[in-house]
């Protein structure tokens, strides 16, 4: 299910393309010029060639932390997997980076994993459980096309049985040390440094393409603009009606 900070509008569904730009351009009046060429600039690096799943993640520290570092690196999706954890925001830390994220929960099944990585399978995406215990590949050498799915476990037991029998691959941090792991937040932000790194100076058709662009501005402005809804809802009534004023 698709959340914007508990938000459930249209999202654009049963919207053809050119009214979902109209309502976006509507909307697009109501923000500031400094806010609106921030919009420009950051959805030029927003990508879906790589997507974060967090599976059963317990502590809010890492999980906001997790959220900051995709909004920082341009991803747009996370993958949210509630077997027995609910994932919890810690606002001091997220910083608001979730209101720019889309963010898809699975806690309606018995394995909420199987039904997570089956559906990104058939999406396209391959599935990359992180581990410190496989040497397949680092962030350096993973193949980047086609997109994949990073997966993150828990942090204490890891990555469940059921997610490492479903990956393709699996991708670890190098260490040298003592210590057998990294935090979660940690081991997820320098991933996803080296990896979009990569990506932006490869030629993957890596952004995200027009459609997608203007689904997931929508979703920006209806976070900055006051009262969007009742805004959208009088955009739509004059659409129906042009000779209503607005």
């Amino acid at each position: 299910m698709l959340i914007f900070k508990g938000r459930q509008m249209k999202d654009s569904i049963g919207i053809n393309h050119e009214v979902k730009q109209q309502l976006l351009t509507f909307l697009l009046g109501f923000v500031s010029e400094n806010k609106s060429e921030k919009f420009s600039r950051y959805i030029e690096n927003r990508t879906r060639q790589v997507t974060i799943v967090l599976e059963d993640i317990f502590q809010p520290h890492n999980a906001s932390a997790v959220l900051r570092s995709c909004d920082c690196f341009g991803i747009q999706d996370v993958h949210i997997i509630e077997n027995k954890n609910k994932y919890e925001v810690n606002p001091d830390v997220a910083l608001g980076s979730s209101k720019w994220l889309s963010l898809y929960r699975y806690n309606k099944n018995e394995n909420n994993t199987v039904s997570c990585l089956e559906s990104l399978k058939k999406k396209g995406y391959r599935i990359i459980a992180t581990t410190p215990d496989n040497n397949d590949f680092t962030p350096d050498n993973l193949p980047l096309d086609p997109k994949f799915a990073l997966v993150f476990g828990t942090e204490m037991k890891g990555l469940s049985g059921e997610a490492l029998a479903l990956a393709d691959e699996f991708i670890r941090v190098p260490m040298v040390g003592f210590t057998e792991s990294l935090n979660i937040s940690v081991s997820a932000a320098i991933l996803l440094f080296t990896l979009t790194e990569r990506i932006m100076k490869s030629t993957i058709d890596w952004q995200v393409h027009e459609e997608e662009r203007t689904d997931i501005l929508l979703s920006w402005a209806r976070h900055v603009v006051k009262k969007s809804s009742l805004l959208e809802k009088e955009f739509f009534k004059k659409m129906e009606d042009p000779g209503r004023s607005m």
